[in-house]
């Protein structure tokens, strides 16, 4: 992997009191487009947001979803699609975290791995920088939707010691990019702009998405997961859950699902149709980081 150049700190904090990308919005104050590294010309931008109170506070790094190839930190241009994450914001301000939302290099522009190496840039820089927001750089979670659900999941199980965070959530994660496949009856056009692959599910294709599927790199010791989903999602079958939280329990580790009654893949429905889900994921978040009750 390319080196990845990281701001001066003190400078970058200089700039941003100066800037209107910070300001405060609520009882948080949000920085938007801080720079957490660079992959040749492109740079690698995330906005931060810090709540009110004393910290050191449990952090949460978010990662959106959008087919790999779409979606952006700060939810999404499109009101109603299922790459919007809005909803995060004030979920994990309200559940007393410090919070990252990346943006990543999207396909067909950039191809696998640069969506995971963006990813684990900014688990880097997040654990170097956490402090600096008021976070807590040894209670880290990962979050990610759909897409970005499995770059959550596939960075946690393949983490080395710079990238090892202490949880994971994933809203309606793709586990497996060979059962989605299968399902599918041939690798999704997404899957096709992520790896430059056809359509057809050759013995090839085939290894290939299962090296880059996290339930193919489950084993002992990962990290706690939590996995929300829908029991209606029509583009993440919930069977593939089911799978990946049978290969995490037969390992030794802890996977605890969340199945949402009636819920589809996008979030912006989930409040209306189960509006005890955010409770329940902030009760989980508690028992791993010893996090306030939501206010």
């Amino acid at each position: 992997m390319k080196s990845l150049h990281l701001l001066h700190w003190s400078a970058l904090l200089l700039a941003l009191s100066a800037s209107p990308a910070a300001f405060a919005v609520g009882e948080a104050r949000l920085m938007r487009d801080v720079e957490y590294g660079r992959a040749g010309d492109v740079r690698l931008l995330l906005d931060a947001s810090t709540p009110a109170g004393n910290g050191p506070f449990p952090v949460a790094i978010l990662v959106h979803g959008g087919g790999w190839s779409g979606g952006t930190k700060s939810g999404t241009e499109k009101r109603g699609s299922g790459a919007d994450i809005t909803p995060w914001f004030s979920t994990f301000t309200d559940a007393g975290f410090v919070w990252f939302s990346i943006d990543y290099r999207l396909a067909p522009t950039h191809r696998w791995p640069a969506q995971l190496e963006d990813v684990q840039t900014a688990i880097r820089w997040v654990k170097a920088h956490a402090a600096d927001f008021g976070g807590d750089p040894a209670r880290v979670v990962l979050v990610g939707h759909s897409a970005g659900g499995h770059l959550a999941l596939h960075a946690a199980v393949v983490a080395d010691e710079a990238t090892r965070v202490q949880a994971v959530v994933g809203y309606a994660p793709v586990s497996d990019l060979e059962f989605d496949s299968e399902v599918r009856g041939g690798p999704s056009v997404s899957l096709q702009n992520l790896f430059n692959l056809t359509r057809e599910l050759t013995p090839e294709t085939r290894a290939r998405l299962r090296t880059v599927s996290p339930i193919g790199h489950v084993k002992p010791g990962l990290p706690p997961m939590l996995i929300l989903h829908g029991d209606a999602d029509r583009t993440v079958p919930i069977a593939m859950t089911r799978r990946f939280e049978e290969r995490m329990l037969t390992a030794g580790n802890i996977c605890d699902v969340v199945v949402l009654p009636r819920a589809p893949h996008g979030l912006l429905a989930w409040d209306k149709i189960v509006p005890d889900y955010r409770s329940q994921l902030t009760a989980w978040l508690r028992t791993r980081f010893s996090a306030p009750v939501a206010r």
